[in-house]
């Protein structure tokens, strides 16, 4: 399987359980090595350093979500039932602090990986990716209003279908030409039946006759 092939498919492969929360860390490291690959066979780091800033920003978004949506339902069902009224406002306030945060890093990873995607648009001419990259940016955006959600959804689909159909050229295969058997050289004759002789040659080919030294 040639590199290209093996790396679009890891990046297919990847952004298809970038789909699905609970692998969605699997995603990312396939995409990541994906799209790593693609970048050394177009010989364009705006992919890789574009993909790796993306692709770090989307780790820490959704640790983010991991860990401080636990911690928000523990926090603030202790601050309810130890402060009350009160207990509810910080409640709400470390809720939106924890949004803001979510949304803040997954704009920049939005915004990263659609210039990592419309570079790969460029090379591969799968301009797919760039639809997926303008889909991610505003899905981004309009998380605040949950529509944002099926938007990213469908980017990760796209950019699925996109990986599976960057084409693979056909492998060029050289083959060294036969050797041709160059003819002897005669550089002489048998004193006995007159047959053509090689210069090395001690005995006639023809008769067996041992000639004289050249």
């Amino acid at each position: 399987m040639s590199s290209l092939e093996s790396n679009k498919n890891l990046a297919g492969i990847g952004s298809i359980l970038l789909m699905f929360p609970f692998v969605s860390i699997v995603g990312i490291i396939l995409v990541f090595i994906g799209m790593k690959g693609l970048a050394e066979y177009y010989k364009d780091d705006r992919i890789y350093h574009d993909a790796l800033r993306g692709l770090i920003f989307l780790i820490i978004a959704a640790i983010a979500i991991a860990v401080m949506f636990p911690l928000f339902i523990i926090g603030g069902s202790f601050g309810i039932f130890a402060l009350g009224p009160l207990g509810v406002g910080f409640g709400l306030i470390s809720f939106f602090l924890v949004i803001a945060v979510v949304f803040v890093f997954y704009l920049l990873a939005a915004m990263n990986l659609r210039k990592a995607f419309n570079a790969l648009a460029q090379k591969s001419g799968e301009h797919m990716f760039e639809t997926a990259g303008m889909l991610l940016f505003f899905g981004a955006i309009f998380t605040i209003i949950l529509v944002g959600f099926v938007m990213i959804f469908l980017a990760w689909i796209i950019a699925t279908i996109a990986f599976f159909s960057i084409k693979v050229p056909p492998q060029q295969y050289t083959y060294a030409p036969p050797q041709v058997a160059q003819p002897m050289q005669a550089s002489g004759f048998c004193s006995n039946c007159g047959a053509p002789q090689d210069a090395n040659s001690t005995f006639c080919s023809h008769c067996g006759k041992q000639l004289p030294p050249a």
